[in-house]
C-alpha cells in the first residue's frame, strides 16, 4: 500500500467509526474504562504533570545585573544575601535568619552552635534524607535513633527518653515532606534533660505547628533551598531562630569563624568553616516568596482533597498529623496495607499506579543499614571516643526501630509538583487508586 492509499483508507476508516459510534453505544471501541490500564483499562491520567523547578524570564534581569558586578560573594557587607535573610525571618516569624550553602551545611553550622562536640550524642529522626545523620557523623557525634510513629512518619516523641544518656547533647527532630513533629512532647522532654533542639525543617518551608512556623520552634531551625526544594536556588540553606545572639554564632561559624553581631572577638576568634550563601543565589530565592505561598496553598488544598478520597477507600492512608498544624507536603505519603488489596505488594501497587499515568516512590529505606555508621563506628577515631561495648549496643539498637521498619516498608510516595496539577488530576489520582483497589485479586494473580 502507497502512503496516498494508506492516509486514504485510515480516513475512511475513522468516518466509519466516528458514524457508528453515534449510532451505537459511546466507547464501544475503547478498552473497558473502569479497569486498571495494567488490564487493558484507559489510563486514569491521561495527561503529563506541572514541571519542576520552574523559572521565569522576569527573575533574570537582577541576577545579570549581580553576575556582572563581579560581586557574587556575601563576605563583606551589603548584597542580597543580607535581605534575603531579614525578610526569610520576617516570613516564619523568626528573630533572625541566617543564609547558608545548603541545608547540610546549615545543621552542622547549627549543631555546632548548640554546642554538640566529639565524643556527644545526639538523638535523631531515622526516617529522613541522609545528610540529617551525615550532619551528626560530622561533629564526630553519635547519631542516636528515636523510632518513628508509623501513623505520623515523624519521630514518635515516647521513644525519646529511653535513648537519652549522659552523653546526649540534642534532639534533632525532623519535619519530614514538610508534616510538622509533635514539637510541644519533644521540647517538653528537652527541657526536662536540659538539651538542645535543632529542627531539621529542610522540607518544611511555611509548614506550621500550633500557629508558629516550623524552623522557630527550638533553639534553631534549618532549611534547604537545594534544586527539588519547594523554593529553590540550586544549592542553598538557611538557619533560623529565636535567640539572636545564637544565630550570630552560626554567622561566626559560617564565615571562617569571624565575629559577627553579639558574637564577638578579634579576628577569626572562634573555629568556623565557609559555609556562605552567593548573591545570586539569594535573587533567585528572593523572586520566589510569593510564589512559594501561592503554590503552598495550591498544595494544601489538593492534599485535603486527596486526604478525604483516600479516607473513603481504605487501605491506604494519609499521615496523621498534630493538631492545629499544617503540612505543607514537599511529597505526599501515604502508608499501604497491602493486606487490604488482597496481597498486591506495594511494588506491584506501584507499577499499577504507573500505568495509569501517576509515578510514584517508594520513600527512604532502612538507612542506618547501608553501611556508613557502621564504618563511622569501626573507625580509629569513634573507638577512640566510645568503648566497644556501647558502639556494639548501638548498633545492635537499630533492630529495636520496629516503627520505623514499618513506615520503610509500607510508605507510598507521590511528588510534590503532582500537587500542583488541577483539580481533575488528583480524581484521576483517586480514580486509578479506586480501580486497583477494585481488581487487587486479579492484578496480584496477573503480576
Amino acid at each position: 500500500m502507497t502512503r496516498r492509499d494508506f492516509v486514504r483508507t485510515t480516513a475512511a476508516t475513522t468516518a466509519a467509526l466516528t458514524w457508528l459510534g453515534a449510532k451505537i453505544a459511546p466507547n464501544v471501541f475503547a478498552a473497558d474504562a473502569g479497569k486498571p490500564a495494567l488490564l487493558g483499562g484507559q489510563r486514569a491520567h491521561p495527561g503529563g504533570w506541572p514541571k519542576w523547578p520552574d523559572w521565569r524570564k522576569e527573575w533574570e534581569p537582577e541576577i545579570l545585573d549581580i553576575l556582572r558586578s563581579g560581586r557574587w560573594s556575601r563576605a563583606g557587607s551589603g548584597g542580597k544575601v543580607p535581605v534575603f535573610e531579614e525578610e526569610w525571618a520576617k516570613l516564619l516569624g523568626a528573630k533572625k535568619a541566617l543564609a547558608t550553602a545548603s541545608g547540610t551545611t546549615a545543621l552542622i553550622t547549627s549543631l555546632y552552635a548548640v554546642g554538640v562536640d566529639a565524643g556527644d550524642e545526639v538523638i535523631v529522626a531515622p526516617y529522613t534524607f541522609i545528610a540529617t545523620y551525615n550532619s551528626v557523623l560530622i561533629q564526630k557525634a553519635l547519631p542516636v535513633f528515636a523510632d518513628t510513629d508509623p501513623e505520623t512518619f515523624t519521630m514518635d516523641p515516647k521513644s525519646i527518653e529511653s535513648r537519652i544518656t549522659e552523653r546526649t547533647k540534642a534532639i534533632l527532630p525532623v519535619h519530614i515532606y514538610g508534616m510538622p513533629c509533635y514539637m510541644d512532647e519533644i521540647n517538653a522532654i528537652a527541657k526536662k534533660h536540659k538539651l538542645a533542639v535543632v529542627e531539621d525543617a529542610c522540607q518544611a518551608w511555611l509548614a506550621e505547628y500550633k500557629g508558629r512556623k516550623c524552623g522557630t520552634l527550638g533553639d534553631l531551625g534549618c532549611f534547604s533551598f537545594q534544586n527539588s526544594k519547594h523554593i529553590p536556588s540550586g544549592e542553598g540553606g538557611a538557619v533560623t531562630g529565636m535567640n539572636e545572639k545564637l544565630v550570630d554564632k552560626c554567622h561566626s561559624y559560617h564565615n571562617c569563624g569571624r565575629s559577627f553581631g553579639a558574637n564577638t572577638g578579634t579576628g577569626s576568634f572562634t573555629r568556623g568553616n565557609n559555609f556562605r550563601m552567593q548573591h545570586f543565589q539569594a535573587s533567585i530565592l528572593l523572586s520566589q516568596f510569593e510564589k512559594l505561598k501561592k503554590e503552598t496553598a495550591h498544595r494544601q488544598a489538593n492534599a485535603d482533597y486527596l486526604i478525604a478520597g483516600l479516607n473513603e477507600i481504605g487501605g491506604i492512608a494519609p499521615a496523621r498529623l498534630p493538631e492545629k498544624s499544617r503540612a505543607v507536603w514537599h511529597v505526599f505519603p501515604m502508608r499501604y496495607d497491602a493486606t487490604q488489596f488482597n496481597g498486591l505488594t506495594k511494588s506491584q501497587f506501584m507499577k499499577a499506579l504507573s500505568a495509569e499515568g501517576i509515578s510514584s516512590g517508594g520513600g527512604y529505606h532502612e538507612q542506618y543499614n547501608d553501611g556508613l555508621l557502621d564504618e563511622a563506628i569501626n573507625s580509629a577515631g569513634y573507638k577512640r571516643l566510645w568503648n566497644v561495648k556501647r558502639l556494639k549496643a548501638y548498633r545492635e539498637s537499630f533492630k529495636d526501630l520496629k516503627g520505623n521498619a514499618q513506615v520503610c516498608a509500607n510508605m507510598v510516595r507521590i511528588s510534590q509538583n503532582m500537587l500542583l496539577a488541577d483539580r481533575s488530576a488528583m480524581d484521576h489520582i483517586l480514580d486509578a487508586i479506586r480501580k486497583i483497589k477494585a481488581y487487587s485479586a486479579e492484578l496480584a494473580k496477573k503480576a
